[in-house]
């Protein structure tokens, strides 16, 4: 479910600010009725008119991107820094990331136009497994390994249990390389859970999201998701809702 004014925006009827001057006006309709509320929300199978015209809605699109580092996860950036919309030249419908990875961050990130199924993945119910790869400073203790894997605290609260494998380490440099699992989404959250056991993470990268893996593709690469891959999403989303 989507806000209407959103939709509306989407559709490229007016933008979002003038979309709710139509509502307000009562110049819309859902399913044949009147609306004048602006938190209304509208699911992609319910008939919106403005000034008794449908709206035509952007085919929804879904795409698998493999994010570099030093390129920010949103559409637009005050700042002038490179965001992930950038490498998405040619596409005409407005998508946005499902999440987010860090700056410094590179894997694999989820974009698409349907806010309903962005909502879905990102709702923290639904747990779908996320799956890190962290070269960390220092070599982590079997007991600083097993207080990630029952969950750790951190200023917003303790986290979900995760799951924790040490893949290898070097003792000259001082470094690891420890694959983390976990289902949760919060800001910078493995680094966090890294640094709260006294390891710095010198690199992160996103190998997995829920069956969905980086397999064949270079950084900065972008392919479409099949529909029968955007179904099982929403399958493994929808299981635990």
């Amino acid at each position: 479910m989507e806000r209407l004014q959103k939709v509306m925006a989407h559709a490229g009827v007016a933008s979002r600010r003038k979309a709710e001057e139509l509502i307000l006006d009562g110049r819309v309709t859902v399913n044949g009725k009147t609306v004048r509320e602006l938190g209304t929300k509208v699911s992609s199978s319910d008939k919106v008119e403005v000034n008794g015209i449908p709206i035509q809605r952007e085919i929804p699109v879904y795409f698998l991107f493999y994010k570099p580092r030093g390129v920010i996860s949103s559409v637009q950036d005050e700042k002038g820094r490179k965001v992930v919309t950038d490498f998405f030249e040619g596409i005409e419908q407005r998508i946005y990331p499902i999440g987010r990875l860090d700056y410094d961050t590179s894997g694999l990130l989820l974009l698409t136009n349907d806010g309903e199924f962005a909502n879905l993945l990102m709702h923290p119910r639904n747990e779908i497994e996320k799956v890190y790869v962290a070269k960390v400073k220092g070599i982590p203790e079997r007991e600083g390994l097993k207080k990630l894997e029952r969950g750790i605290r951190l200023e917003d609260g303790k986290t979900a249990p995760a799951r924790v494998k040490l893949l290898s380490l070097d003792k000259k440099k001082q470094t690891s390389i420890v694959e983390l699992k976990i289902h949760e989404g919060r800001n910078r959250q493995v680094r966090r859970m890294f640094e709260a056991i006294g390891h710095e993470v010198l690199k992160l990268k996103r190998e997995r999201y829920g069956f969905l893996t980086l397999h064949g593709m270079n950084t900065g690469d972008i392919r479409e998701l099949t529909p029968h891959e955007v179904k099982q999403l929403r399958t493994e989303a929808m299981k635990n809702s």
